[in-house]
């Protein structure tokens, strides 16, 4: 009788949690751990569901504007980030804020500081309901435009071709941003870049992670939320190599046709997906569709850490000590 041939899982690395989401998750936890609940969040902390359905289980509550915290209460802004319109608003209502702004999204908005100086317009390559797009655009709304398509790039009017300037959110497919900076290069020849890419080396990573291991899988999964950025550009990126993938929050979304004939999954997770559900993906696989081999490649290493506010670190290292 011929041995059925063996079905494995290709486990990428890096994958799931980047220092961003690390760091903004950490502060959430510190400053309940701190100051005690209830701690408000601005928006989503990070785009994962899962994460922020754990977080609001131990005290932390969800907004969408600074209006629904009461008048000196502690407000977390999310790992997105927030325009200077919101700053003012949270010093005017007295709000005692904790900043867990990525730093590679800060690096975006002090470059959309110094290209508003040069009284230039502003291109932002990104998808425009995105928070992180929304916060970058109010640094200077006066004079950005955003560029979402190709399309767009090449039929986007500006008062002078000789003062632009562009950015791009952090968490793009690399290949599409690259499209749309080269088509605003041959419209605009003199138009300028930051002195660093703006898509941070998280997304770059895992989207290298997946080109390089396409080839070798019968379909890839994504572990990440639907309004995760970064995980639907991982979808995106295995498709255009050539092969099919899906985006799920969890194992409840695999559906049992993708599996079928299938004898290589490679599986990734977004930049904001726990660790614990791409397990949890692994266990379903093994249980429900007999994928008997698991094997981790490690494609790029990643080692990048980011410091906590320094109050909060503080803050929290004396209560702790109290409390002991």
């Amino acid at each position: 009788m011929p041995v059925a041939a063996e079905k494995v899982v290709y486990l990428l690395k890096p994958r799931g949690f980047c220092a961003g989401v690390v760091r903004a998750i950490d502060i959430v936890d510190l400053a309940l751990e701190a100051y005690g609940a209830p701690i408000y969040v601005r928006r989503e902390i990070v785009h994962n569901r899962h994460v922020v359905e754990d977080l609001a289980s131990r005290g932390a509550i969800f907004i969408e504007e600074l209006d629904e915290a009461p008048s000196g209460s502690r407000v977390v802004y999310s790992a997105h980030g927030v325009s200077p319109e919101v700053r003012r608003e949270a010093e005017a209502r007295g709000l005692l804020v904790i900043d867990a702004t990525c730093p590679l999204v800060t690096k975006v908005h002090l470059e959309a500081i110094k290209f508003a100086r040069q009284n230039g317009t502003i291109l932002l390559i990104g998808h425009r309901d995105h928070d992180e797009v929304i916060g970058t655009q109010g640094e200077a709304p006066e004079r950005t435009i955003i560029v979402s398509t190709r399309e767009e790039a090449l039929t986007v009017e500006i008062p002078d071709p000789n003062n632009v300037y562009y950015l791009t959110q952090t968490t793009l497919s690399l290949d599409e941003a690259n499209v749309i900076i080269s088509a605003l290069e041959q419209r605009f020849p003199h138009i300028q870049g930051p002195p660093a890419q703006d898509i941070c080396y998280a997304t770059e990573n895992r989207q290298q992670a997946i080109k390089r291991r396409a080839d070798t899988s019968d379909l890839i999964l994504v572990v990440g939320s639907q309004n995760s950025s970064n995980s639907r550009r991982l979808v995106e990126v295995g498709v255009n190599a050539g092969t099919p993938g899906y985006l799920i929050d969890d194992e409840r979304d695999i559906d049992a046709q993708w599996l079928s004939g299938v004898r290589a999954v490679t599986i990734t997770a977004g930049a904001s997906a726990p660790e614990v559900l791409v397990q949890r993906v692994i266990e379903h696989l093994r249980n429900q569709f007999d994928f008997n081999r698991v094997e981790e490649v490690e494609v790029i290493e990643e080692n990048v850490k980011f410091p906590l506010p320094k109050q909060l670190a503080v803050d929290h290292a004396r209560l702790t000590q109290i409390s002991g």
